[in-house]
């Protein structure tokens, strides 16, 4: 579902994850194509990388519906412009219907660049092959 999503056709190819339970990591390469004009990542790709990870984290453990972003907070703490990046997600909080985790962006030496954290709740999208789900 997650790679076939046409963003990450388009626009963040070579994009990959891994899910666990309560856990996602996310990997990409950086590309200049990320840049903002001072040639580091925009915090937009930042954001992507950590609400990706914290959503698969939160998504790893509702079996059969998409869960979606109620609210994130961002932190971008240093810039990046070469390497892979990866984005680590893990669940710290669920109930009936809300869900929180946090992520952690770090550089290939394994440096934090960025920290998020969001609020999850569940939709009523089935998690079908319609949406790419298998």
């Amino acid at each position: 579902m997650y790679l076939s999503a046409p963003i990450n056709i388009d626009i963040y190819k070579g994009i990959s994850i891994n899910i666990s339970s309560e856990r996602a990591e996310i990997t990409l390469e950086i590309e200049s194509k990320f840049f903002h004009a001072a040639n580091a990542i925009h915090g937009s790709v930042y954001f992507k990388m950590l609400d990706d990870a914290a959503f698969f984290a939160v998504n790893s453990i509702v079996p059969d519906l998409f869960v979606y972003t109620v609210s994130f907070n961002t932190q971008l703490l240093r810039p990046a412009s070469s390497g892979i990046i990866k984005s680590v997600g893990e669940l710290k909080f669920k109930s009936a219907n809300l869900f929180i985790a946090d992520s952690t962006l770090l550089d290939e030496n394994n440096k934090v660049i960025g920290r998020g954290s969001g609020n999850f709740m569940k939709s009523r999208v089935q998690l079908t092959e319609a949406i790419g789900y298998k």
